[in-house]
């Protein structure tokens, strides 16, 4: 551990920033010096995860190291790892350059060694079992000293000792075993190195062998691991091997297979997907701005709500549940409303709204790309079998955002392809190797299937927006514009009360639209249908019917159908003539005779109404049930206040608190270079810290207070670092290395690079100051 400490302490500041960079976990938090940098690169877990970014041949590497006994030479490497690829064209240099940057491989050429705790971390490197002096570890003494006197009679030293020469070379004891036993040794060389049988710690003496499982225990070419497992030892399975340790290895990823794509179709066939998919969470939000769902009991959206979502944005409910999940995730929608809660859009969908559609596809593009949630588990059982609604927080996963990075820079590599997703399973199975698993695949195949939803590909091809949004280029936005379709300003009205959009129409009008009409159908051109209800909606929002055929007559390329006035005219008549407002409830209308007909009405028994004077009724309902309620029976009512104001129903009316929409960033991966270099600077003053310059025997620097204060206003006047003795609140005596900022009301503020973060520290206790040089 000492010689990898020296290793890293003469890491240069560049190769120190490469290296937390690329590991970002060692320096968080930042360690105090380098020793502890070294040692929390050889933690566990740290290991583990530096492990799991290493491609397969990388990967390699690694494990051929670790089953060397010690050191390994840049020529026995090569050698090795040549008669596992079948050539000499093997790329070992960049990819020892590359560990040596993660520190997982360290020394020189000529003794290249693995970095402390790899080899722990490996389990069956390469699939090969336990050195002989590990798998024997927990035998009893007097079967090694059996196993050892039918290998190696005559032998000198202790059991385990003989074991490790007999077994170092097991030519011939592989040899004169019988074909089945020879047999259940091939089925374990190539690993994995372990199998169960029964009574396997039963102790066997090679004369009273009967079967070949029983033969190869009792000449230790398998150890018994536990009361029915077995494990191949390494070096015979090196042997069984020919000195090989992987049996083939590609040193390049596979190429990817699938079908070639035109660029520019692609292209363009992404912006559409990326135009619709802006249009599908801008449309949801406006329909639950009118009508909000109910939050479940356990958080979430209903079965019933997603289902009537997916028909009202004519999309397959899984594709419905994406856009109601970026949508949460980028901010525009969140749980608040009535005390029961509701899903409504928040304050930041407004300002989202209208800005221009290419940066409003970066938002949620990002989003996507970042966020834990995964939509395409909704509808499926967690393991407790209860099922997983959209918006609820069991739909985290922690490794969705690296897996689809991962997966669109496997698009990347291949321009123009659209690859199968077998070929970009493998690859990434190669680019992974340790994170295989049944939930990466699905994650894999969500990604593929969001991303086309999304608009990162077209066709299966990865977009140029898409490319320069997974870069991190600020660009993305740039290179969508021009791709967009061109929003058109008019519709074509129809006599059937119908009105069909040639083209994906202007926000306004589409919002506009989607308020005095419902949607039928939807696909080269979006049919509109009007009708009593939706046009009353349009007058709930405060428009009367002058307003609406004017509009109607400004956005319409062809006259305004008379039955579409007609119908207008029809509904604005009746509307508001009776008005509900709040007893518990009531109703009132200049009209007496509306109210007779309504108090005849059986339908109103359940209302519990009573007549109050001619022109008025109370009910004991609630003002929005009765206005729902006498609308299902063919009348017309308008809520009004307290002080008899109607009550305009305004789209963008209901809002909630929700979290800030996610803002664009900058680069993906690492982290950002002045942080690297403050860490990287704080370990460095930590290392001077202790081994101080000045300070004689590494003592605590002490002084007198008037000649601690002028050596501090000096430090701040030129900006210098200055080291100091500083008694903690036990009274203990502790050293400091700072940057003084200023010095005011008995305390220094400066910056603590042993700590990297700013502080303020006491004067009275600072004990001296010696300078750095």
């Amino acid at each position: 551990m000492m010689e990898f400490t020296q290793w890293i302490r003469e890491r240069t500041d560049e190769q120190l920033g490469a290296l937390v960079s690329a590991r970002p976990e060692l320096i968080t938090p930042v360690p105090a010096h380098l020793e502890g940098l070294a040692a929390r690169a050889g933690s566990p877990s740290a290991i583990g995860r530096a492990l799991d970014r290493l491609d397969r041949f990388a990967l390699a590497v690694v494990e051929t190291l670790a089953v060397q006994p010690g050191e390994l030479a840049r020529e026995s490497l090569h050698r090795l790892l040549a008669m596992a690829t079948g050539g000499d064209d093997v790329p070992l240099d960049d990819t020892l350059e590359r560990l040596r940057a993660l520190a997982l491989v360290y020394g020189p050429d000529d003794a290249l060694a693995l970095a402390p705790g790899v080899r722990k971390v490996l389990d069956d490197p390469a699939g090969l079992g336990l050195p002989v002096a590990e798998v024997f570890r927990h035998h009893p003494p007097e079967q090694l000293e059996e196993i050892a006197d039918d290998i190696a009679p005559g032998t000198q030293g202790s059991a385990k000792e003989r074991l490790q020469v007999a077994l170092a070379e097991p030519a011939k004891l592989v040899e004169e075993i019988s074909p089945p036993a020879r047999k259940a040794l091939d089925e374990l060389a190539w690993g994995p190195p372990s199998g169960r049988v029964p009574n396997a710690r039963r102790a066997v003496r090679l004369a009273t062998a009967r079967s070949p499982i029983e033969e190869l225990l009792a000449r230790g070419l398998l150890a018994a691991t536990g009361e029915e497992s077995v494990s191949l030892p390494r070096e015979v399975g090196l042997y069984l091997r020919d000195g090989r340790v992987h049996r083939d290895l590609s040193p390049v990823p596979p190429p990817l297979e699938g079908s070639e794509r035109p660029g520019t179709l692609a292209g363009r066939t992404a912006a559409g997907q990326a135009f619709t998919f802006v249009r599908a969470v801008e449309e949801l939000c406006e329909r639950w701005s009118l009508d909000a769902p109910g939050v479940l009991r356990t958080g979430g959206l209903g079965v019933r709500d997603l289902k009537r979502t997916a028909t009202q944005l004519d999309l397959p409910e899984w594709a419905a549940a994406l856009v109601i999940e970026v949508a949460h995730a980028a901010g525009l929608v969140a749980a608040g409303g009535t005390v029961d809660g509701e899903w409504l859009p928040t304050a930041a969908y407004d300002s989202w709204r209208i800005r221009p559609t290419e940066d409003r596809w970066v938002t949620l593009a990002v989003t996507w790309l970042h966020t834990d949630r995964v939509p395409g588990i909704v509808g499926e059982r967690d393991e407790r079998d209860r099922l997983l609604n959209a918006l609820h927080s069991d739909l985290r996963r922690s490794s969705a955002p690296e897996v689809r990075q991962a997966t669109l820079r496997v698009l990347a590599t291949a321009p123009g392809l659209a690859p199968s997703r077998e070929s970009v399973l493998r690859r990434l199975a190669w680019e992974q190797p340790r994170r295989r698993g049944a939930l990466r695949e699905q994650l894999t195949d969500f990604t593929l299937r969001e991303a086309e939803q999304l608009g990162f590909t077209g066709l299966g091809v990865l977009s140029a927006h898409g490319r320069a949004l997974l870069t991190g280029s600020k660009e993305a936005a740039a290179v969508l514009a021009p791709l967009l379709p061109e929003p058109v300003d008019h519709v074509l009205l129809q006599a059937d009360l119908t009105a069909v959009a040639p083209g994906p129409l202007t926000s306004d009008l589409a919002r506009w639209l989607t308020l005095a009409a419902d949607v039928e159908s939807t696909g080269g051109a979006t049919v509109y249908r009007f009708g009593e209800s939706s046009i009353r909606r349009a007058l709930d929002a405060g428009q009367g019917a002058d307003e609406l055929l004017s509009m109607l007559s400004r956005h319409s390329a062809t006259p305004v159908p008379q039955p579409l006035s007609y119908l207008v005219a029809d509904v604005a008549r009746r509307h508001g003539r009776m008005r509900v407002g709040t007893a518990s409830a009531y109703i009132r209308s200049d009209d007496p005779s509306m109210l007779d007909q309504l108090m005849a009405d059986r339908r109103s028994n359940a209302l519990r109404l009573r007549r109050l004077a001619p022109t008025v009724i109370a009910s004991r309902t609630s003002r929005a049930t009765l206005v729902d309620s006498l609308r299902a029976m063919g009348f017309a009512p308008v809520a009004e206040s307290l002080d008899g104001d109607v009550i305009v129903t305004q789209l963008d009316a209901r809002r909630t608190e929700g979290v800030p929409v996610a803002r664009t960033v900058s680069s993906f991966n690492g982290l950002d270079p002045d942080v690297v270099a403050a860490a990287v600077r704080a370990m460095r003053a930590g290392e001077a810290r202790r081994s101080p310059v000045d300070a004689p025997d590494g003592a605590v620097p002490r002084g007198p207070a008037t000649a601690t204060i002028s050596t501090l206003q000096e430090a701040i006047r030129q900006g210098v670092r200055v080291w100091i003795g500083y008694l903690d609140s036990q009274g203990n005596a502790t050293s400091r290395i700072l940057e003084p900022a200023r010095m005011e009301g008995g305390y220094l503020t400066a910056y603590d690079e042993t700590r990297a973060a700013v502080h303020r520290f006491a004067l009275h206790r600072i004990t001296g100051v010696a300078n750095l040089s």
